[in-house]
């Protein structure tokens, strides 16, 4: 019998990444080695300016790659077509900070604008999937809000419902409870979590909040550019108490 081997969600070889050129080169990534398994939790820790939101775009196929390997969902995206950075960010969520809804439509719009990016999902599951999703993250009573009228926590729980209505082989987010008081930022990881599990899909986030790093299967933490840590779970439940 054939067992298939199922390729890393992330595998990052001897990446480097410059900003600026000739003189004014500046070296922010340095051979970075890294890889991520299917339905793994991965939170990724360092100070500002260290090249974790770097690391994170040229991950999320939002920069391209300029030396070494960078493959995501077994597609190599150092010389990638624009076509083909556009069809691996098809197949990525993407949860930030500042949740980037767009105040002109509800929560079940927004929703569904980031399903209508999904030409194989018929037009009459997109509705049902938006409203399936909010009331996955505890906004059944929400659906036709508008943002403004929404608090933090529940803006960044539609945020949640975007990145993976579509059900998206990877997850990218970065700080994703900076601006959540304590309850609610850890309410919202927690429905990260669960619903990727279920869904089977790899998260990987980037944060300063140690409360939340005990959901992580594995914590990486960079410095001056570079990973200098990588500890599974039985080390990560350590640091954040």
């Amino acid at each position: 019998m054939n067992i298939v081997q199922e390729h890393p969600v992330i595998k990052i070889e001897d990446l480097n990444h410059y900003f600026g050129s000739g003189n004014l080169s500046k070296q922010v990534l340095y051979n970075i080695n890294l890889q991520l398994e299917k339905g793994e939790i991965v939170i990724m820790t360092g100070p500002s300016g260290s090249g974790k939101t770097t690391l994170l775009t040229l991950i999320g196929a939002l920069r391209s790659p300029q030396s070494g390997s960078l493959k995501i969902l077994n597609q190599e995206l150092l010389g990638a077509s624009k076509d083909r950075q556009v069809q691996v960010r098809r197949d990525i969520g993407y949860i930030f900070q500042a949740h980037n809804l767009l105040k002109f439509l509800t929560a079940k719009q927004n929703v569904q604008m980031s399903l209508e990016l999904h030409p194989e999902i018929p037009a009459k599951e997109v509705s049902q999937r938006a409203i399936a999703m909010l009331e996955a993250v505890g906004l059944s009573d929400h659906i036709n809000y508008y943002p403004e009228k929404l608090s933090g926590g529940q803006k960044q729980r539609v945020a949640i419902a975007r990145a993976l209505a579509s059900h998206p082989k990877l997850v990218l987010a970065d700080e994703p409870t900076a601006a959540l008081d304590s309850k609610s930022g850890r309410d919202v990881v927690e429905i990260m979590q669960k619903l990727a599990k279920e869904q089977g899909c790899t998260i990987l986030i980037v944060t300063h909040d140690n409360r939340i790093l005990d959901i992580a299967d594995r914590l990486i933490h960079m410095e001056d550019g570079s990973l200098v840590l990588n500890q599974s779970q039985d080390k990560v439940s350590v640091l954040s108490n």
